[in-house]
């Protein structure tokens, strides 16, 4: 592969075939077990993983652009093993300081596509590649804020997951509770604990303004939520914070 530039399927393969090598149809039934919904697995541990990708980005690295990572993942996002995924974005976040505006609607399709369709998938994905790309582009901010209220669940905990390495930032936090005010209708579980690691991650920061957004929404918040979000209180503030939310 060295020799001259791999074409986005010609990595794929590798890929998928190394994937394959690494399989163990133990752990794949563990991770099956281990998700409330149905996913597919080839069980192999998430530092080979990270490793796999490591390997195959420095294969192309210098005569690759954003866009031949961006094929990558239209290819691996379609497989259905959670680790091709994984391999797709982590690839593609190498690429970060190169994502271009035009990437927000071509993620949105793959999440509304279900091609990231499952909680793992999209958190791996959107913690670190979309967290980069608000970074990179904060007017795409403003338009994140739609996802929220997208039909597609993995749209919705996208919404909120992204964030997550960005809820230490200050100017970030507006948006922040925002996006999660906005999420507190979501019956969907999943889209729910999201919503709580979102405001616990807020909350290191500025647990004061975390306690207040609490109070005000009170009973409006979903318990699952608001469980995640006051993990990080002392236990009485918890008790009490429970409480002062319920609905009367």
């Amino acid at each position: 592969m060295a020799s001259v530039k791999p074409t986005p399927r010609e990595v794929a393969k590798v890929s998928l075939r190394r994937l394959r090598e690494l399989a163990d149809p133990v752990k794949a039934e563990g991770v099956r077990r281990y998700f409330k919904h149905a996913v597919q697995a080839y069980g192999v541990s998430a530092p080979a993983v990270r490793d796999l990708a490591a390997g195959l980005f420095r294969s192309v690295r210098g005569v690759w652009g954003v866009w031949e990572a961006v094929a990558l993942c239209d290819i691996l996002f379609s497989e259905p093993e959670l680790e091709s995924k994984a391999v797709g974005g982590l690839i593609l976040a190498r690429f970060k300081k190169d994502f271009p505006p035009s990437l927000f609607g071509k993620v949105k399709g793959w999440l509304a596509a279900d091609l990231l369709d499952n909680w793992a998938s999209v958190d791996v994905f959107c913690t670190d590649a979309m967290g980069a790309f608000l970074e990179k582009h904060p007017a795409s901010v403003g338009r994140i804020k739609a996802w929220a209220r997208h039909p597609n669940r993995w749209v919705k905990r996208a919404s909120a997951v992204s964030f997550i390495k960005l809820a230490k930032k200050r100017e970030h936090l507006d948006a922040i509770y925002e996006i999660s005010a906005s999420l507190f209708p979501v019956e969907d579980d999943l889209v729910q604990k999201a919503n709580g690691w979102l405001l616990r991650e807020a909350g290191k920061g500025d647990p004061g303004r975390l306690e207040a957004f609490l109070l005000r929404h009170g009973p409006a918040i979903p318990r699952t939520t608001l469980r995640y979000a006051i993990e990080r209180f002392p236990g009485p503030r918890r008790k009490s914070l429970l409480e002062r939310t319920r609905a009367r």
